[in-house]
């Protein structure tokens, strides 16, 4: 009875698939990011939030975004808060712009209804053809080298200096030598084509630390912290600000971006497009990661998204929700290990920010670096987020260096309107706005 009504729900035969291996796929896909539970809260609690809130948040709102996918959308694609968007959370908008993170998480709820209302009203599709391609790239890698920045300023290998701006730290210190050791851990890990090596790397890099008296054990499990300093703390009148339109605009564009691209690149390793290379159900997708990023708000954590480790539980076979639904269950499990959570010392994510800094830049292979009018974009959009220390500014740059690029060279027909307006919206907030 019970295999019936999980064959009725998630359609396992008719995706030629059944219970064990998807069971099998979930647990290979949350190994391969559960990662995220550790860097999240280290992360968002430099933004002055709760460790142990974010911590549950961070679970909850994987939970719910896997679950809705698995079971509404049916795919096998896990979501989590997402690398990068927390980062630009923290050190973009807290940090950098001043604003609190009651106002940052009013941002990000704004972004995911927005990002609702495109998908009910399927206008991401227009929104996504209208952005040339050379700018998604750039953006993409400029967020990679974004967490790299953070990752080596966090563990203290690049330091500020009055005269160059940033140099050299001391690299016989702990933290350093961990975050490289860190690191090269996990690359070679990860090239051995090894199940969850990001995280076996993290838990390497402390449980040495440890031994070494460097770092101290808290503890395995415990009932999860209280989520109550984060719950439904969000601003969303202090998110209306008119500078924090851009901010809102930045959260909502990476994460379209993002999912799509996580959707369809998922989808074409698991063979689940369409005779016309199209994902069907993509509006229940799109839905349920901007459904999840709005819960997160509300919870407590920033932009939650599709994660592209779900080819890991592809590859082992996952074809249905099913898979999802396995990683919102050991998310859940997850709460129960908050003291090993807070075990972790920031150098030991500092080796993952690295590498998945290293994933995210290796877009920048596929820009047409033949044509400066493309390729100049491209390294304007990705240098500026790191130099500017904000996704948003390295976004805004990357549009009015894409349409001036374009006009100047007497190719004006290159560009599209939303191009156009965005560009002229970017450049009044930098002239009169700023």
């Amino acid at each position: 009875m019970l295999k019936r009504l999980i064959d009725k729900q998630f359609k396992l035969v008719e995706n030629n698939t059944n219970v064990k291996t998807e069971v099998i796929a979930g647990i290979t896909t949350f190994l391969t990011m559960a990662y995220i539970i550790f860097v999240n809260p280290s992360i968002l609690s430099e933004a002055g939030m709760d460790y142990g809130a974010v911590f549950v948040a961070t679970c909850l709102a994987a939970a719910i975004g896997c679950l809705i996918m698995g079971l509404w959308a049916n795919y096998p694609i896990a979501q989590a808060p997402g690398m990068g968007l927390n980062a630009f959370f923290t050190y973009g908008v807290v940090l950098g712009m001043g604003y609190t993170w009651e106002a940052a998480l009013g941002a990000v709820f704004f972004s995911g209804f927005i990002f609702l209302l495109l998908s009910i009203f399927k206008v991401r599709e227009w929104i996504i053809n209208s952005i040339p391609l050379s700018l998604r790239l750039g953006i993409a890698a400029g967020i990679g080298l974004f967490l790299a920045m953070i990752a080596l300023k966090n563990a203290g290998i690049v330091v500020s200096n009055p005269a160059t701006y940033v140099a050299l730290g001391d690299l016989s210190e702990p933290a350093a030598i961990y975050a490289l050791l860190g690191f090269f851990v996990i690359t070679a890990l990860a090239y051995l084509k090894v199940t969850g090596a990001v995280m076996i790397g993290i838990l390497g890099i402390t449980v040495i630390a440890m031994l070494l008296g460097h770092n101290e054990y808290g503890g395995l499990m415990s009932m999860p912290p209280s989520i109550a300093p984060t719950f439904m703390a969000l601003d969303l009148w202090g998110a209306l600000d008119v500078a924090m339109l851009s901010v809102i605009f930045a959260f909502l564009f990476v994460d379209l971006f993002d999912t799509s691209g996580t959707l369809v690149g998922v989808a074409h390793r698991g063979k689940l497009l369409d005779e016309n290379g199209k994902l069907p159900r993509i509006g229940r997708a799109m839905m349920a990661d901007s459904s999840a990023s709005m819960a997160g708000a509300v919870l407590g954590t920033s932009t939650t998204t599709s994660y592209i480790e779900s080819t890991a539980g592809i590859a082992s076979g996952g074809r249905t929700g099913l898979t999802a639904v396995v990683v919102a269950a050991l998310f859940l499990i997850s709460l129960f290990f908050a003291p090993l959570a807070g075990s972790i010392p920031a150098y030991a994510t500092a080796g993952a920010l690295l590498y998945v800094a290293v994933l995210m830049a290796g877009s920048l292979a596929h820009a047409n670096w033949d044509d400066p009018t493309e390729a100049a974009p491209v390294l304007i959009a990705a240098l500026a987020m790191p130099l500017t220390f904000s996704i948003a500014e390295g976004i805004a740059l990357g549009f009015i260096s894409y349409a001036a690029i374009k006009t100047l060279s007497g190719r004006f027909q290159d560009l599209n309107p939303a191009v156009i307006v965005l560009a002229l919206l970017f450049a009044v907030k930098f002239l009169f706005l700023d």
